[in-house]
């Protein structure tokens, strides 16, 4: 049973992660902005965004909900908006790849040594911006209420998030040889691939909100 509940967890947070963060076309870019940098600025680069996107990520999954719940926001309430929002983002992918990438690029160009950029810009807006800090979000509002549940629930999510920035270290430090691979309209066609698994994600969160709420209204008394 809890066994179920990890990996249950796993397998809802790692595709939403991949899809919004979506590293593959992340890599391209990155290699474009970083390539007047030496092989090991490159390297260093890219291990220092994963460990950063890796923080921010476990940060919003074990405390984001919870800050909202603090303001009084239901879980079903953060269940519905989390969605929309997953959803809504996941929308604009999968119509305009092209708006998205020309944005990421712009928020990546700025100069400055390693240390200065590797968190802002690279990391925090670049790799992991608002998007996947809604997403976290509205994956830990799918948590259970209470009990063991709870436990394996995030460290089910948990593991998704540090896999997650495994995979980013990778496509940022081999970027060149993906952009061999994979080429401009390659990234786009897996952009598209993502973003509909996203949307469907997004839509299923917002629709488990509906159900908590609507559930104990129809239920006889």
């Amino acid at each position: 049973m809890h066994a179920g509940a990890f990996l249950d967890a796993f397998l809802l947070a790692f595709p939403a992660l991949i899809s919004i963060i979506n590293p593959i076309g992340g890599a391209l870019i990155f290699h474009e902005v970083v390539a007047d940098r030496t092989a090991e600025e490159r390297a260093k680069l890219a291990r220092l965004v994963a460990l950063y996107s890796a923080m921010i990520m476990l940060g919003a999954l074990w405390v984001g909900s919870y800050v909202l719940n603090f303001f009084g926001i239901t879980l079903g309430a953060l269940r519905i908006a989390g969605g929309l929002v997953v959803a809504i983002r996941a929308w604009a992918l999968l119509t305009a790849p092209e708006q998205h990438e020309e944005r990421k690029q712009k928020q990546a160009e700025t100069a400055g040594g390693v240390e200065d950029v590797a968190f802002y810009p690279l990391t925090m807006p670049f790799t992991v911006g608002p998007g996947t800090i809604s997403v976290a979000i509205a994956l830990s509002s799918e948590r259970p209420s209470s009990g063991v549940g709870l436990l394996y629930f995030f460290l089910g999510a948990s593991l998704a998030a540090l896999a997650m920035s495994a995979i980013i270290w990778v496509c940022y430090r081999f970027a060149g040889r993906l952009v061999g691979l994979l080429g401009q309209s390659g990234s786009r066609i897996v952009t598209r691939l993502m973003a509909f698994l996203l949307l469907s994600i997004g839509i299923q969160i917002a629709v488990n909100g509906v159900d908590e709420i609507v559930t104990p209204w129809l239920a006889p008394r």
